[in-house]
């Protein structure tokens, strides 16, 4: 680890210097490059010298209390040299977590995907619900929150729903929230008082450039229609919403949401280019099962990963074991606890793998 550390070093010190440099300031994108880099490098170099401060003041505490008969002064040393010690400690394990190797993704803003599932209407409902929450929590990070398409049901909520949420780190807060979420209350159509239990699977993929999918508009397929449901005039009276189908895997993707016909199209490429990324890195997390498996992740869609049990007033997220009785303020989108939790479940996996 340490040798890691003193190659940061130098490329800190390298960076420093080509950054000031006139000539590479002259060449905006060598320079944009090499900035970003900067500030990837920057907190760990930092980190490695607060290390470093804190491991030659307990160094010196030491070599003090050889030296020196008094024990009145030798108290206060030992002191320093603990608050030193702790410090130290402190300080290496924060540097193990910041070597731990980044997600490519974690900066991408997300399309997010809710469905309900078993339970029909109150699956429906509860899938808006979720909807919700995820909004009002991307409002608490200041981040934007873009409607793409949905189809409602009768009743409310949404039968599917799929909007995108742009802001930086999105995905790497969102991306644990892939999955099934198990709902149990009584539904307002439940005259009996009867708990229900129903499901809405939750699908979170990060945005992807048209450079990191390899799309041929040869195998893609597109279609324009009326749209329907709730719109105005100018939405239901024009040929207005478009659907794109991916020949070669079936994905299909349907936009009504826009009056413009470019619009939709445009929107339901931006989501045909996520699934099929989503589709990449899900082989590449197959070819890699064993060394994920005991990792938090971001959890396979079809297993069960948390509860929302509302007669109870809690939460439950199996993955960590965590329950939080406080349903009434994560479903409006308090949900940065359970997120932490997470995180630092697969950065301590990912510590034992690097060990």
């Amino acid at each position: 680890m340490f040798d890691r550390l003193a190659e940061f070093i130098n490329r800190h010190e390298e960076l420093s210097s080509l950054i000031n440099d006139p000539d590479i300031i002259a060449d905006q994108t060598r320079w944009q490059a090499l900035m970003k880099e900067y500030s990837t490098v920057t907190p760990i170099a930092e980190k490695y010298r607060e290390y470093c401060d804190a491991k030659k003041a307990v160094e010196e505490a030491i070599e003090m209390l050889d030296d020196n008969p008094d024990e009145e002064f030798r108290e206060l040393l030992k002191e320093e040299l603990a608050e030193n010690k702790t410090k130290l400690a402190e300080t290496e394990q924060e540097l193990k977590l910041m070597l731990i190797p980044k997600d490519p993704n974690d900066d991408k803003n997300v399309i997010m995907e809710i469905r309900g599932g078993a339970g029909g209407d109150e699956a429906a409902l509860f899938a808006g619900d979720l909807f919700r929450m995820y909004t009002r929590y991307a409002e608490k990070h200041g981040w934007k929150t873009e409607f793409m398409s949905a189809s409602e049901s009768d009743l409310g909520g949404f039968k599917e729903v799929c909007f995108m949420i742009t802001g930086q780190g999105a995905y790497s807060r969102l991306k644990y929230e892939s999955g099934v979420h198990r709902v149990q209350r009584v539904p307002e159509t439940e005259s009996g008082g009867r708990i229900h239990t129903s499901t809405v699977t939750v699908a979170v993929l990060p945005e992807a450039d048209e450079v990191d999918v390899d799309l041929n508009m040869n195998d893609v397929r597109i279609d324009v229609f009326r749209a329907s449901g709730n719109g105005g005039q100018c939405v239901n009276t024009t040929d207005s919403a478009v659907r794109v189908t991916h020949i070669p895997t079936g994905i299909v993707v349907s936009c009504q949401d826009e009056k413009s016909q470019l619009k939709n199209k445009n929107k339901a490429l931006k989501v045909l280019y996520a699934r099929l990324y989503d589709m990449e890195l899900a082989k590449h997390n197959a070819e890699i099962a064993g060394e994920r498996k005991a990792q938090v992740g971001t959890g396979n869609r079809n297993e069960r990963i948390r509860t929302y049990n509302f007669p109870q007033g809690r939460v439950t997220d199996h993955r960590v074991n965590l329950t939080l009785y406080k349903i009434d303020s994560i479903m409006e989108g308090d949900i940065d606890e359970i997120i932490d939790t997470l995180t630092a479940a697969e950065q301590a996996e990912k510590l034992k793998t690097e060990e």
